[in-house]
């Protein structure tokens, strides 16, 4: 074994042993980068030479003025915005009382309604918290009213709500577009169709299931309608116009070339202030709880991106990249199986760690090199984040598991969770399959842009 390897293992040893002591993922990243750059520094002293010319000092003053000043994150804050304050809006509650009265007659009319509910909050916000207990909250009490299948009712909410770390404007992806040096727009453009492939797919299993077992979701009682089926319809109309104005004016400035992400997320802030001042639900407590969110979720995502900077960093400066071509390249498979390889690694992953912590450590490490074998870079990117999509609903640490929880009833039990999202799991990896088999269903949208 190499000094490269020995060091690299060593490495990522002390990380994952941070991390399951409990310490907050940041603080480790960073912590491990800094040991061993200083490490890398001292060891030379010894005889022993390994860091490629790094300089602690000079790397980490560049990281944190690179990371603060970065254009292309500066989304992150005016998104983060925007779904807190349509959060505030009442958007869900009006959604998903209208879309029950037009859908009362279809099987599983209401978990139907949920899905499209969190389709819509997850092209209007892109927060997964905000948006799982936003579900939670205004859903799971309706389902168990109408008398759904507990983990059918559970599974349904925590899938919808993770529609948003795929479909735009999703953190994951300004995230991952300023890790792998691709265009946000593109792949805004490209995690659409996927994002829609998903959320059909959960439509149609709720659909099917409910057909075939009708006691897992029963019918909801007709509802006396002085007006008739009209004015229901009209009630979906207007509950749908505000978010699907905001949508296309944040998401159809982007893809129409009239304004950058970062100009179109200033523009969906705006237009959630106005949303919920429409709404009279904008007061000064509201501003402000809003604005202090806001600030505590971008500062953590800032600190685990500099925390990652500096991780990664100095892995390369310990030779960590060409380890890992080297063991990547040196499989014994053609590409298509050794990039099969990588999104096992990346969904598996997705059991112990956060999509946060694979986006900015291991996808820069693993998706060159992948690309170097001759695939699309696009198409790699959204195949990860369709597999990283399953991270949120994996256990032991899928978020969305605990904002669920957190949300519930006291009496809902861990297991019913687990039992729910089960089946949502499974159809997340046949998109993922469609897509792999499909690289078109990604492509085919920036393609047409250009």
């Amino acid at each position: 074994m190499t000094q490269e390897v020995v060091f690299v293992a060593l490495m990522f040893a002390v990380f994952a042993g941070g991390l399951f002591a409990g310490f907050p993922v940041a603080f480790v990243l960073g912590g491990t980068g800094i040991l061993f750059a200083v490490l890398g520094d001292l060891l030379p002293m010894v005889g022993i030479k390994v860091m490629a010319g790094t300089n602690f000092i000079g790397f980490s003053s560049d990281r944190i003025f690179g990371s603060l000043s970065n254009y292309s994150l500066v989304p992150i804050a005016m998104f983060v915005f925007m779904g807190l304050m349509l959060e505030r809006s009442g958007v869900a509650g009006r959604l998903l009382a209208a879309m029950s009265r037009v859908m009362r007659s279809v099987p599983g009319g209401l978990g139907l309604s949920v899905v499209l509910i969190g389709l819509v909050l997850a092209a209007s916000t892109g927060i997964i918290g905000a948006s799982v207990v936003l579900l939670a909250t205004v859903a799971l009490p309706a389902l168990r009213k109408a008398g759904y299948d507990i983990p059918l009712s559970l599974g349904t909410v925590a899938a919808s709500g993770c529609l948003g770390i795929l479909i735009p404007p999703s953190i994951m992806l300004i995230v991952m577009g300023d890790q792998l040096r691709l265009s946000v727009g593109d792949l805004f453009m490209a995690a659409v169709v996927p994002g829609v492939i998903l959320s059909v797919l959960y439509s149609l299993y709720i659909v099917i299931l409910c057909a075939l077992r009708p006691d897992m979701a029963p019918k909801l009682p007709p509802e006396p309608d002085r007006n008739g089926e009209g004015s229901a319809i009209l009630e979906l109309v207007r509950a749908l116009v505000p978010p699907m104005a905001l949508m296309a004016a944040v998401l159809g400035s982007i893809f129409l070339g009239i304004a950058s992400p970062t100009e179109a997320s200033g523009v969906g802030a705006l237009g959630a202030t106005l949303l919920a001042a429409a709404d009279r639900r904008l007061t000064w407590e509201t501003l402000k709880d809003v604005c202090h969110g806001t600030g505590k979720t971008t500062a953590f995502l800032f600190a685990l991106i500099f925390g990652a900077s500096c991780f990664s960093v100095v892995l390369r400066g310990y030779g960590g990249d060409e380890v890992i071509e080297g063991a990547i390249t040196g499989l014994p498979f053609p590409p298509e199986a050794v990039l099969g390889m990588v999104l096992l690694v990346v969904f598996l992953l997705g059991f112990v760690l956060d999509w946060m912590e694979i986006v900015l450590i291991i996808a820069p490490l693993t998706v060159p090199v992948v690309v170097g074998l001759g695939f699309d870079p696009l198409w790699v990117a959204i195949l990860i984040a369709i597999c990283l999509q399953t991270s949120f609903l994996t256990p032991p640490v899928g978020m969305a598991l605990f904002y669920v929880k957190s949300a519930a009833p006291p009496d809902v039990k861990t297991v019913q969770i687990y039992r729910g999202i089960v089946p949502f799991v499974i159809l997340q990896l046949v998109g993922l399959i469609a897509v792999w088999l499909i690289p078109d269903l990604a492509l085919h949208l920036p393609r047409i842009a250009y």
